[in-house]
């Protein structure tokens, strides 16, 4: 039985995610994508897809830091520029100008997400 509610986790990860701890994000998040159905579940496994994106840039695999944000931007592209309490806009083009500077041997500090 987990300890925490869906959107406690959801904050737990947002926390994690801000301070690039970005493997251990992608951990508390499945949790709430495990929960989740439909459209939020997708949301959720884009999330996740974009931790996990940022993590292998950091980690010098370009191949795999595109693929994998190319998978997040087909399910968060979709969705409109403020959802789940965050700016998402604002986290899409930002996660998608570290990934293209990251792969170029040009990286700098990761995104943050940032709360509404």
């Amino acid at each position: 039985m987990p300890r925490e509610n869906a959107h406690e986790l959801w904050a737990e990860g947002i926390e994690l995610f801000n301070g690039s701890r970005f493997f251990a994000c992608h951990e508390v998040w499945e949790e709430v994508w495990k929960r989740a159905s439909g459209a939020e579940k997708l949301f959720y496994q884009g999330m996740i897809q974009a931790a996990v994106a940022i993590l292998h840039a950091q980690r010098g695999n370009p191949r795999g830091a595109r693929s994998t944000w190319e998978k997040a931007r087909a399910k968060l592209d979709s969705l409109p520029a403020e959802h789940m309490g965050i700016a998402l806009g604002e986290l899409r083009d930002a996660v998608a100008a570290f990934v293209a500077a990251a792969t170029v041997g040009h990286p700098h500090a990761p995104p943050k997400i940032r709360r509404l």
